[in-house]
């Protein structure tokens, strides 16, 4: 999961968007894209990752300069979740 603030909503997901290869060609297994109910510029993603790739690419300086290209302002809140339960309802 990741977690920041943007400059600009629009501006942040055109460079996300566009990146979405890169993210395949380095593990992602695609996701879901929130924001914030009270403040459309706070995004939150989930990206389903295999752990150890998911990890290299969030220290990785091409997640960083992809970022703050995009207009992240701070740093990224980056959590590494496993699924513990589905559930249905």
């Amino acid at each position: 999961m990741v977690k920041h603030t943007v400059a600009d909503y629009a501006r942040w997901k055109l460079v996300f968007d566009a990146d979405g290869a890169n993210r395949q060609a380095r593990g992602s297994r695609g996701g879901q894209v929130f924001r914030s109910a009270d403040d459309c510029n706070e995004v939150v993603i989930l990206i389903e990752w295999d752990l150890e790739r998911a990890r290299e690419f969030s220290r990785s300086e091409e997640a960083r300069a992809k970022m703050q290209d995009a207009g992240v302002l701070g740093p990224p809140e980056f959590s590494f979740l496993e699924v513990i339960e589905q559930l249905s309802r």
